[in-house]
């Protein structure tokens, strides 16, 4: 099942690169993030009550708490910045650059949660980044 979570994860990540291109013409940057954080908070918010998951937030510990509102700003400033560049590049050129985060997910992984680097991982890490270079070059 995770599988095809993440499958459908890249789908709606690919289409959120497009249709933002699109709608992102003639608008600020920051404005668009913040009509795309509304949409994104309302739906969350939903399948929250929609799932009866909305108790569960009495249960979060601090630490919990506090990496989750340090992941909303790195989000946050992840979204601010790829929708400026966005605007102000082409898409086939941003989106490559913004999925060099598999790479810097996966050395940060090993880095901070001792996570396993195999030489798949690193082969993995090293045609990504050659991809990436290759597409924007």
């Amino acid at each position: 099942m995770w599988f095809v979570l993440a499958l459908l994860s890249a789908i709606f990540a690919a289409l959120t690169s497009i249709l933002a291109k699109v709608g992102i013409e003639g608008v600020n940057s920051n404005l668009a993030t913040a009509i795309r954080t509304v949409v994104v908070v309302a739906m969350s918010w939903g399948m929250v009550f929609l799932t009866n998951a909305q108790n569960g937030i009495f249960e979060i510990s601090k630490k919990s708490w506090l990496f989750l509102i340090l992941s909303g700003l790195a989000t946050g400033a992840s979204w601010l910045c790829y929708y400026k560049a966005l605007q102000l590049g082409d898409a086939s050129k941003v989106v490559p650059i913004d999925k060099l985060s598999v790479v810097i997910t996966l050395v940060l992984a090993f880095v901070f949660l001792n996570e396993q680097f195999t030489a798949k991982s690193l082969i993995g890490c090293l045609l990504i980044g050659a991809g990436t270079l290759i597409m924007v070059i």
